[in-house]
């Protein structure tokens, strides 16, 4: 006869982080949080409004972190650890490491969609943000090529592969503490103010950047350009403070109540719903690419292909994130009045309409146009990314959600998002035209307007059933 099995222990990612628990001891935390309480409706609606307070804030430190490397592998990494290598090498060598933690965010939906799934959603958040804020620091500590040669690319690779384990971890615990605990028909709006996390976390990033090039002038490609990866500790212990006073969602908290956590969540979703996930993934083909070369591409093409300003470029992405703001719960907002996927086609449309005029009006050179094509870019991808969350998420049934969700989210990030700069980069030297990359773009959206067009057949019917289904503690579970 074995002898009792000790259970298995949950351990961070990266040696960085040392701390583990055991999956008992954490379904044991949600169960005394969420399971058998009685909670009024006062106390629910505090719940809702804490959890999308914590999944927003945790989201933008997240995006911050993520985004600020995007925003360094455009502007400085090239000199610092490809030096050697002429300009248009050093920024394909740049953005391949920026590719790297792309590349690492499937893995990451993996590792932590499977203990979302098995322990709740709140615990694999916390992870997840102390992984992404640790790494983030470690890279505004790091030494460069002068100091360590190609060990110094060697240790920003690793680090840039630990915030992609993160930020894949941390999409569909944040998009699901939000959109659990809500009751009602305003799903798009709820989840999409997790989403909104991404133009706040590159309003963050854009204005720390600019801040610090400011503040230290010509040594900010020596020393200045350390800074804001440095405040990333501020921003985390901040983040772990909001998102420690929420609540396991109701609905993780009646799967676990009726014993239905899924003991290998990852391989099930993958075996009962690969046409969800890979139907997320494509329809996410024209938000993700288009966005990393609105927002991260256009840095390089701007300075060096039409000689704008840094300054300008940067102040330019930093209004337009601005914008984002205010657009994302919109488009969240307006999918629960007319649909999801017919406002996600809506938005494919129009990315598709505006690929060429974007490069006409970046090749103008004229400032008032060029920040009218940077704005405009990202109103149009939010067209998309405000109902994204909820579109994907109520394509799985709760058991499943957090890994589904996640993998399905997270693999565009290797067909789209991760390669976008390095082919936008290949496009414009080969054919020597910025409309080389807007012909990219359009063909983005022609494959969303046809994966999002069969994704919204397929939304899970078990989401109001379980919606719907009474259990022993009315006021949590009926969200």
């Amino acid at each position: 006869m074995r002898g009792p099995v000790d259970p298995p222990r949950i351990l961070l990612p990266c040696s960085m982080a040392a701390a583990s628990v055991t999956e008992q001891e954490v379904r044991d935390m949600a169960d005394e949080t969420t399971a058998g309480l009685r909670i009024d409706e006062a106390e629910h609606r505090r719940q809702v409004r804490r959890a999308v307070v914590a999944s927003t804030i945790g989201t933008s430190i997240e995006w911050y972190d993520f985004f600020l490397y995007g925003t360094a592998a455009a502007l400085v990494f090239p000199k610092l650890f490809f030096p050697h290598s002429s300009p248009y090498a050093g920024t394909l060598a740049s953005f391949a490491t920026f590719f790297v933690g792309f590349l690492a965010r499937p893995l990451g939906a993996w590792v932590f969609g499977h203990f979302g799934d098995r322990i709740g959603r709140k615990a694999t958040l916390i992870i997840t943000l102390l992984l992404m804020g640790i790494a983030t620091f470690l890279i505004g500590v790091m030494p460069t090529y002068s100091a360590i040669g190609l060990w110094a690319a060697v240790l920003l690779i690793v680090l840039r592969i630990c915030q992609g384990l993160g930020v894949g971890g941390e999409w569909g615990g944040s998009v699901l503490m939000s959109m659990e605990w809500h009751r009602g028909n305003r799903r798009g709006f709820i989840a999409s103010w997790p989403q909104a996390g991404v133009p706040i976390g590159l309003a963050l990033s854009i204005g720390a950047t600019r801040l610090a090039s400011q503040w230290t002038g010509d040594k900010y490609t020596t020393w200045g350009w350390r800074l804001p990866f440095l405040l990333s500790i501020l921003l985390v212990l901040v983040g772990l403070f909001i998102r420690l006073r929420v609540l396991e969602t109701p609905l993780f908290a009646r799967v676990v109540e009726q014993k239905q956590v899924a003991k290998t969540p990852v391989p099930e979703a993958i075996q009962h719903h690969w046409p969800e996930i890979a139907l997320s993934a494509l329809a996410r083909m024209a938000e993700q690419a288009p966005f990393y070369i609105f927002t991260t591409y256009v840095l390089t093409y701007g300075t060096e292909e039409l000689g704008l300003k840094r300054n300008f470029l940067l102040n330019a992405v930093l209004l337009a994130a601005i914008v984002s703001l205010f657009t994302t719960p919109f488009f969240g907002y307006l999918s629960d009045l007319i649909g999801r996927r017919r406002m996600y086609l809506i938005g494919a449309s129009a990315v598709l309409v505006f690929a060429f005029p974007y490069i006409g009006l970046l090749n103008s050179k004229t400032a008032g146009l060029v920040v009218l094509a940077v704005v405009v870019s990202v109103v149009v991808h939010d067209m998309m990314y405000g109902p994204q969350a909820a579109f994907i998420a109520e394509s799985f049934p709760t058991r499943l959600r957090y890994s589904g969700a996640s993998l399905g989210y997270q693999l565009a990030s290797i067909i789209a998002g991760g390669p976008a700069p390095l082919l936008a980069a290949w496009l414009l030297h080969t054919f020597n035209s910025g409309y080389a990359i807007s012909t990219y773009i359009a063909l983005t959206a022609v494959i969303t307007a046809v994966a999002a067009a069969a994704l919204g057949a397929r939304v899970s019917p078990m989401l109001e059933r379980e919606r719907e289904q009474p259990a022993r503690w009315r006021g949590a579970v009926q969200a």
